[in-house]
């Protein structure tokens, strides 16, 4: 079911009423841009669990939350007035848009289509951690595309327990909240939904500048949500962070999240192999999409 856009009657004493008892309660909280809520003054050593008690309240407060900074965003302020936000009609044809998307041929990693030569191998089979796993592809006809030699180092990988263990051992951290960038300044911003793809229609992210690539990551968040419990966190630009509920297996599960993850995330320094380890591993995914 499509959220219900919020209107200019929102009711913030609502809102602050359903904060009490929670790290929401007595932060500063106003009307922000295009009809969602400001709630300023957030600890940032404390913005994943004041997200989470925003997120627990949606079913009360009909407002699905993300962590914004105002650190590069002046419009990021809290205003005296609601402003007008998208009508129901333009917020229910997004969400219909975005649900007939097809995000993976939007968001496609330019390495997908690169091939690696015999003077290459040793790059790619290193990964970004520095363990080596050339030994692993030495039978592997080149040049080879890629995602092929990726995939025989990750599958092999899965057979090494010892060799597993060292690269899980240097890229775990990628899934937990410990990567997980941090502003200066927090704020938490309610959007004027509870739907999660219709969510995306406030979200500014510079992997998805466009309404149509908007709305490519609004059927991410969704299928994401679906598939692995995955919810947004924080949206610093070109940056986001996820919550995650259920973590992929090993095997053809973590390797389809791999590469679902580096397509959104070009600027994620792992290897697909790399990421396929960790994601097993860890409750936060990691998105990164800069100039």
């Amino acid at each position: 079911m499509i959220g219900k856009a919020a209107s200019a009657s929102d009711d913030l004493d609502q809102i602050e009423a359903a904060f009490l008892g929670t790290p929401l309660a007595g932060l500063p909280i106003g009307y922000g841009p295009s009809g969602t809520v400001l709630v300023t003054d957030v600890d940032p050593d404390r913005l994943h669990e004041v997200w989470q008690a925003a997120e627990a309240l949606v079913p009360v407060t009909g407002h699905r939350p993300v962590m914004v900074s105002d650190d590069f965003d002046d419009a990021l302020t809290i205003r005296s007035e609601p402003e007008q936000g998208p009508s129901e009609s333009e917020l229910r044809a997004f969400a219909e848009a975005a649900a007939s998307s097809e995000p993976w041929l939007t968001f496609r990693h330019y390495g997908e289509d690169q091939q690696v030569d015999e003077d290459e191998i040793e790059f790619w089979a290193r990964g970004t951690t520095g363990v080596d796993l050339t030994d692993l592809a030495s039978d592997v006809a080149l040049p080879t595309p890629r995602p092929v030699l990726a995939r025989v180092l990750y599958d092999r990988l899965l057979t090494d327990a010892d060799l597993h263990a060292q690269v899980l051992g240097n890229v775990r951290l990628v899934t937990q909240t410990d990567y997980w960038y941090t502003p200066d300044s927090v704020l938490l911003m309610l959007l004027p939904t509870s739907d999660v793809r219709s969510s995306a229609y406030w979200l500014d992210f510079f992997g998805a500048l466009t309404e149509e690539d908007r709305q490519g990551l609004a059927e991410v968040l969704a299928q994401w949500r679906h598939r692995w419990d995955a919810r947004l966190v924080a949206s610093w630009g070109t940056m986001l962070q996820f919550q995650v509920g259920r973590r992929p297996t090993p095997g053809d599960e973590a390797w389809a999240a791999a590469g679902q993850l580096k397509a959104l995330a070009p600027n994620l320094e792992l290897s697909r192999w790399e990421v396929a380890v960790a994601l097993p591993a860890g409750d936060a995914w990691f998105v990164h999409n800069r100039p």
